[in-house]
């Protein structure tokens, strides 16, 4: 018998990664602005500053440009409008499941009840549910983003613990980073199993599990580990 009555996941990173081009997407940007490309995607993730804004996307890509402008001596081009640019030409259903997931999703509802906490909005994450399928499948999902706090706070995965009538500490919650998923899962009284991604080591954050990929999850839930 397992020790969960109920399963979240996180989603980004998590449940699904993006299949998209990144570069064609950002070229498709400047050619839109008609602007001379500069700097990569990576240098824009670099400087973009803490978790997405999704209340004021354009304004959060668009410090990002600002900043990589400023870098590049770029004074020229208008970081908002390629932002703008940017976020039309991105496709939220070029999404595919992660390693593993789809054997996690049938293993959790062995369990109970299944449910989904995203720090993003309904109009960009419930497309990626709907391209991968699973759509119906959950018994709760929360769009952290749509509330008055996000993720690292408790409130998200109070709201799911609420809608799935279950305890915080016979709910297990899958995500894949230590500053969003293991601090607000935990904030929140609920043991996490880290997906542990490019970060090697989990310290200064304790969570209970630490996985390599979702094809493990299985062995935590039958109570195997």
């Amino acid at each position: 018998m397992s020790a969960f009555d109920a399963v979240l996941f996180d989603l980004d990173g998590t449940l699904c990664h993006r299949t998209q081009d990144t570069a064609a997407v950002y070229a498709a940007a400047f050619e839109h602005v008609g602007a001379t490309p500069f700097g990569e995607p990576a240098d824009l993730w670099a400087a973009l500053d803490g978790s997405p804004d999704h209340d004021d996307w354009t304004g959060y890509i668009g410090a990002g440009f600002a900043r990589l402008a400023a870098q590049n001596s770029r004074t020229d081009v208008d970081p908002l409008a390629l932002a703008a640019a940017l976020r039309e030409f991105v496709d939220d259903s070029a999404v595919a499941f992660t390693e593993g997931a789809k054997a996690a999703l049938d293993s959790a509802a062995t369990c109970g009840a299944v449910g989904v906490v995203t720090n993003g909005p309904r109009q960009r994450q419930e497309p990626k549910l709907r391209a991968l399928g699973v759509a119906d499948r959950f018994d709760s999902v929360v769009y952290a983003a749509d509330l008055r706090r996000k993720k690292p706070h408790a409130l998200p995965f109070h709201r799911a613990l609420a809608e799935l009538e279950t305890s915080a500490e016979r709910a297990l919650y899958v995500g894949n980073s230590l500053a969003y998923d293991v601090a607000g899962a935990q904030n929140a009284g609920l043991p996490v199993a880290w997906l542990r991604s490019e970060e090697s080591a989990a310290a200064p954050y304790e969570p209970e599990y630490v996985i390599d990929s979702l094809s493990e999850l299985p062995t935590i839930l039958e109570g195997q580990r």
